[in-house]
Order: C-alpha cells, then sequence, then structure tokens
C-alpha cells in the first residue's frame, strides 16, 4: 500500500532492491514470504521505519492468522490495498470540506445498501451546534 500511496511501480521498487518486478508482486499478493532483513531494505526504499509494517499490532497479540480468527462482518481489509481502494482513499481524504466528506460517506453507504446498518461515529463535526 505505501508504493501504492507514493507511487512507486513494483518496477522502480524491484531495481531499488535488486529484485525482478515479479518477486515484488509475489511479496506484495503474499506467495512469498519476506525475510526481515528484506522488509528493512523495502521500509528504507520507501521512507518509513520498520515499525510501519507492524501499525497496529499489539505486542502478544498474534499475528491476526490463526485458523479460528473471525473476520470481521461487513468489512474487508483486502479493498485497501487494491489500486482502487487507494485512489478511493486518497481521493476522499483530499476532500477538505468535512460537511462534503460526510455528504459523500452517506452516498456510497446509501449506494451499498448499508446506511441503516453502519452507525458514523460521533466527531465535533456530526454534533448540533
Amino acid at each position: 500500500m505505501r508504493r501504492m500511496l507514493i507511487g512507486m511501480s513494483q518496477e522502480k521498487l524491484g531495481e531499488s532492491l535488486g529484485l525482478t518486478f515479479q518477486q515484488v508482486q509475489k511479496y506484495e499478493k503474499g506467495s512469498n514470504r519476506i525475510g526481515a532483513s528484506r522488509l528493512y531494505q523495502i521500509g528504507s526504499v520507501l521512507g518509513v521505519p520498520i515499525e510501519y509494517f507492524f501499525e497496529g499490532v499489539e505486542p502478544g497479540e498474534g499475528n491476526g492468522m490463526e485458523p479460528d480468527a473471525a473476520p470481521s462482518p461487513g468489512f474487508d481489509m483486502d479493498i485497501l490495498s487494491t489500486a482502487e481502494g487507494i485512489q478511493l482513499n486518497s481521493a476522499f481524504f483530499a476532500i477538505a470540506d468535512p460537511k462534503l466528506r460526510k455528504r459523500i460517506l452517506d452516498l456510497v453507504k446509501a449506494l451499498g445498501g448499508l446506511s441503516d446498518e453502519v452507525e458514523t461515529p460521533a466527531t465535533d463535526e456530526n454534533q448540533p451546534h
């Protein structure tokens, strides 16, 4: 996801790491595991510390891939790592007006049939004035 956010191609990342873009594809798809030293190299090329790849993981929490771990209903994290998911997220947060973002979110929820099912967390911008 970081690679796409900074506009770097798989080929460019591969060149920086001394790999083919096919190997980068395999890493991104999860077909091949990434060793610690390679992960460190990838972080350096992408301009992030190695901790970036572990954001949200609490110590002792496990990797979230236990066989009996139930997925969250109605939410698919995989979409966030697709090109469309990244573009949608980037475009959405590029909208400066919070009221407009809220209206767009309401529209998307209505189009997806989620308008009554998903509650929006209360924030200052949602509170009556």
